[in-house]
């Protein structure tokens, strides 16, 4: 769920994190303009259906925006458009015309579009063809901008100011309930997590990753102070609700910025630009479906005046300095795409045989002419580019990014701040990370939006990251979550695994005091908020936690014995009453065991003590409950202490199971399962975090400690 603190504004302060180790240049300099690239010839195409629509008039101006960035040995020129999405054949063309007319390096010009989904057809996707006239008029402008904005350097100064703006963002992909999965085109039962769950939804148990709170703006002046651009960019998809051709919120950030930025402090000579980027939203809305239904709607102009409220508060506290130096860097990755199978080519081209010569109208339809095209297609060529002004750094990608990867490239970067812009320099469909693939959902299915291997998005980081080393001439961060005072003090009660749960992709599950490493079933997903974030992680970070949706963390812990402990903290996710057990959090046994004979914690469910813990030692043994009814989306501590026949179990630092059991499993049994239990069957469906098994009984007052997480 969105962090719902006050929000908080982090200032890279220049003269230390962010320009503390550029080489000085001769000079700085800076340009920027605003080309409009609204149809002349209508009705003209629009993007962002599943099945083709036409727009008569422009209700907005389509425009092109440009920063040229120069430092007397390198000139750069940035692009943001109200767009779609854009080919890289169309932006290939512009790139070479812009270099003959400027001497810009077309290697050194970077394109993105907004993402508007009332923006006129550059390309063709799912059920959409592309504008015929379109394409011709946006190569013209692309060029044109970097033209002018080439022509209005000055010399210049920059800053950057991130603040929090977590309210404005939210995970629009949930997990859905193992027994409301919902089918695909194909007709398969295969989506376990689809878009828009709608507001506490009971058939949803909770979002498959994390947001990205920050909005970022690189800010550009003249040396007396008067302002020149602000290349923004904040990871929310389009607002939607608006008639085409319409630039979206964008357009209105950029108008209402620019109103206020000049109001400060007025421009000399070309007018101040504001160009706002789409970020990491491919798995992002507005809408918070964690919450209640808001009682009405809040407009398109009232949230982004909003967004623009914060974003001054970061634009006015910029610090700013002009002796600085950019470097640029580019890449290709040939990847293949996900081509279909004999009996799906067979169906498609059947499908398609019957369509004739219209266009598709239902999404049997639309999928079927995308397996035909990526089976025509086979592979493609994506370019990566990476930017650094001072110690910032850019990394645009052609794909709709989830949250996580733009998380993960800030994390490892050997920048700070760094930015990641999607949709840049062509369009290749969303990069879903490798986990999320088998939940299903429309930004999975084979086609030209979603079509690329499954392993495409550590691919792509992973080039961005080499790219961000080239440009800065510096190695990437080993990046480990920050341990807190709650972390440090289960190290303290010397466990014999500690497992944080705070990977950012799988499959291993680290170890943070041992060698006790575990592994990742498929059905688990990474980074999401975990309990007590101060607690664990420190003031400067959230903690993290995973959330087990099918799949268990699988490891090994030698001499075990009859005398061992659990420590871990809870988030259930599924309605208390949806089936007989709400879900097994850990159990110690052997794997597809008959009968699951073992020892096993969870939430009991619609059969009997609903909603309270639950020990067991599997089908047609024993079984303890607890008497504390837990509410669903709530953070828990549990601690399972298993002394010879004694059981006992904690919840919050209560006691809430002591009774005497017989032994259910051997003492030599050293095989353990977080999320799951060892015959798979009632999996934990929500997140768990912190993880720590003991070779001894914990003592009543270590527990406490434990559990109060302070």
């Amino acid at each position: 769920m969105p962090d719902t603190r006050r929000f908080t504004l982090v200032l890279w302060l220049l003269s230390v994190a962010v320009f503390g180790t550029t080489t000085p240049r001769a000079e700085f300099r800076v340009g920027a303009a605003v080309v409009d690239a609204t149809p002349t010839e209508f009705p003209v195409i629009v993007n962002g259906s599943m099945t083709q629509r036409e727009a008569a008039a422009a209700v907005t101006p389509i425009n092109v925006r440009a920063v040229a960035v120069d430092d007397g040995k390198t000139r750069l020129a940035f692009l943001v458009v109200d767009s779609c999405m854009m080919p890289r054949a169309l932006l290939d063309e512009a790139k070479r015309l812009a270099e003959r007319r400027t001497g810009v390096r077309a290697d050194r010009i970077f394109i993105s579009a907004t993402h508007s989904h009332t923006a006129p057809a550059s390309m063709g996707c799912l059920g959409t063809s592309v504008d015929p006239r379109y394409p011709t008029l946006l190569k013209q402008k692309l060029a044109e901008a970097v033209e002018k904005s080439v022509a209005n350097l000055v010399p210049a100064e920059c800053g950057v100011g991130i603040v929090d703006a977590n309210e404005f963002t939210a995970l629009r992909r949930w997990v859905r309930r193992p027994d409301k999965m919902l089918s695909d085109p194909f007709g398969n039962l295969t989506v376990r997590a689809n878009m828009h769950p709608g507001f506490l939804s009971e058939d949803a148990i909770g979002e498959t990753g994390p947001e990205d709170p920050d909005l970022a703006l690189i800010s550009f002046r003249r040396p007396d102070g008067s302002p020149i651009a602000v290349i923004a960019n904040f990871s929310m998809h389009y607002h939607g609700g608006i008639p085409a051709l319409n630039a979206d919120y964008f357009g209105i950030f950029n108008e209402e910025l620019a109103r206020r930025v000049t109001a400060e402090r007025a421009a000399r000579g070309p007018e101040f630009v504001s160009m706002l980027g789409h970020g990491c939203s491919g798995d992002i809305y507005l809408r918070d479906y964690a919450k209640p239904a808001p009682k009405g709607k809040t407009s398109i102009d009232d949230y982004t005046r909003a967004l623009v409220d914060r974003a001054m508060i970061a634009w006015k506290a910029i610090r700013y300095r002009g002796d600085l130096s950019i470097a640029m860097a580019e890449a290709k990755l040939l990847l293949r795409y996900r081509t279909p199978d004999k009996q799906r080519l067979e169906w498609a081209r059947r499908v398609v045989s019957e369509m004739g010569d219209r266009l598709p109208k239902s999404k049997e339809e639309i999928y079927a002419r995308e397996a035909i095209l990526l089976d025509e297609a086979k592979e493609t060529e994506l370019v990566l580019q990476a930017i650094r002004i001072g110690d910032i750094g850019i990394t645009g990608i052609p794909n709709e990014v989830y949250a996580l990867t733009g998380l993960k490239q800030k994390a490892f970067s050997p920048l700070r701040p760094t930015i990641t812009f999607d949709l840049a320099n062509g369009a290749e469909g969303y990069i879903p990370p490798p986990e999320q693939h088998p939940l299903g959902g429309y930004n999975t299915w084979d086609a030209r939006t979603a079509g690329l291997e499954v392993m495409a998005e550590p691919k792509i980081v992973e080039v961005c990251l080499q790219l961000l080393e080239q440009v800065s001439g510096k190695t990437r961060v080993d990046w480990r979550q920050t341990m807190g005072d709650a972390a440090g003090d289960v190290v303290k009660a010397e466990p014999a695994a500690y497992w944080r749960l705070d990977e950012l992709s799988g499959p291993r599950a680290t170890d943070r005091v041992g060698s006790n490493d575990g592994i990742y079933e498929p059905g688990v997903l990474f980074w999401l908020e975990g309990a007590r974030n101060k607690a664990f992680a420190g003031d400067r970070e959230k903690n993290r936690a995973t959330h087990f949706a099918g799949g268990r963390m699988r490891a090994r812990i030698d001499g075990l014995g009859d005398r061992y402990s659990l420590s871990m903290w809870f988030w259930n996710g599924m309605p208390i009453e949806a089936r007989g057990t709400a879900g097994w959090m850990f159990s110690r046994g052997w794997d597809h065991s008959l009968g699951a004979m073992g020892e096993h914690l969870g939430v009991a469910g619609s059969k009997g003590e609903a909603g309270r813990i639950l020990f067991s030692t599997g089908d047609g043994g024993e079984a303890l409950h607890g008497t504390t009814r837990i509410a669903r989306w709530t953070w828990h501590h549990v601690v399972l202490v298993r002394d010879g026949a004694s059981v006992v179990v904690y919840l919050d630092g209560v006691k809430e199971i002591d009774a005497r059991l017989r032994r259910a499993v051997s003492p030599g049994v050293d095989q353990i399962f977080i999320g799951g239990r060892n015959d798979q069957r009632d999996g934990w469906e929500g997140k768990l975090d912190e993880v720590a098994v003991f070779k001894r009984a914990l003592r009543a007052e270590e527990i406490r400690r434990l559990s109060a997480g302070e």
